[in-house]
């Protein structure tokens, strides 16, 4: 059975705010919470982008059950490997092993900040696998120096380490990437239901690992509301960057680029992509490619930080059953 998370979007949220969505989250049934890690939302209209460790620290001790994931950090720019491995170690003891690491390779919109430019993506890779290397020799608790291409660590300890290792999810994108990476994740974060990915993901661990195991986690936005032309309206004003694609979305440096980019980008194009209105079975719809491609985890986004408190006292249970009982 696929497992149905609920996603703290911090982009549109205030920190106190997620902390509340979360613990109804979890009242309601959700069985994990993934966390955004932004410097800077998507569009102005969204309005938000606190820091993600310090809301996921709130989280793990206002929560019990739930599992929770970065989703996804970068340890490569705006933070150093370094830096993450320790937030990490913290947060998995805070929370009682209920935490993975989900890393990626980053969006210009959130790393140009620190003035380090904007790699290429192939060197954006290259630093994600050796920034992965420190993060699990500093998990191993010993005393670590690293002289690497990208990266130096000079005589660090994780003084903290959590009792339940923390397991690593990588953002992959692409075959090639799946061959630089497959030795170093535990788990497999994509962006589309792509079964041919997620097939060659799990036939190059069984060649690296000899085991196919391993979680494969996804996302999708819906926009549910019991006004369907509100609810377009409202994925249009603040979720139409998605239409980019991630190989655009990645490169575009700031709100007002992603605002001129998607300038053109209609409601009803919106509407086409992502569910929107109170049509539940609609959202079942759009979420079944990702347990036929071999999801074992979908987070589900729902846009507009004003609309949480609702959608999850009034569509979340409901939505739940319905997601579970048509994925069995």
């Amino acid at each position: 059975m696929t497992n149905f998370g609920y996603t703290l979007m911090t982009e549109q949220s205030g920190p106190k705010d997620l902390v509340r969505y979360a613990i109804s989250a979890e009242e309601r049934g959700f069985d994990f919470e993934v966390c955004s890690d932004h410097f800077t939302p998507w569009l102005m209209s969204q309005g938000h982008a606190p820091n993600a460790w310090t809301v996921l620290g709130a989280v793990a001790h206002a929560t019990e059950r739930v599992e929770l994931y970065t989703y996804v950090t970068c340890p490569t720019m705006r933070y150093h490997p370094a830096i993450v491995a320790q937030q990490a170690a913290t947060l998995q003891i805070l929370s009682d092993g209920r935490f993975t690491l989900g890393l990626g390779s980053g969006e210009n919109l959130n790393e140009h900040v620190v003035g380090k430019g904007w790699p290429t993506v192939e060197r954006r890779h290259d630093m994600l696998r050796e920034a992965i290397k420190i993060i699990r020799e500093l998990f191993g608790g010993e005393l670590v120096d690293w002289r690497g291409d990208y990266f130096q660590v000079d005589s660090a300890r994780l003084w903290d380490t959590p009792d339940v290792p923390v397991e690593i999810a990588v953002a992959i994108g692409g075959k090639r990437a799946v061959d630089k990476f497959v030795k170093l994740a535990d788990h497999f974060v994509a962006v589309e239901p792509d079964k041919e990915l997620i097939d060659a993901w799990h036939a190059a661990r069984q060649a690296a690992n000899g085991t196919q195991a391993g979680r494969v986690v996804g996302q999708i936005p819906v926009s549910w509301d019991p006004d369907r032309d509100t609810a377009i309206k409202r994925a249009h004003d603040q979720f139409r960057w998605f239409a980019g694609g991630w190989k655009v979305n990645a490169d575009l440096p700031t709100p007002a680029g992603f605002a001129g980019a998607t300038q053109f980008v209609r409601p009803e194009d919106v509407a086409e992509s992502i569910p929107c209105g109170p049509d539940l079975d609609a959202i079942v719809e759009a979420v079944k490619p990702y347990w036929d491609a071999g999801f074992t985890d979908v987070a589900l986004v729902q846009i507009g930080g004003e609309t949480q408190e609702r959608f999850l006292s009034e569509a979340a249970e409901p939505l739940l059953e319905a997601l579970r009982d048509a994925s069995i």
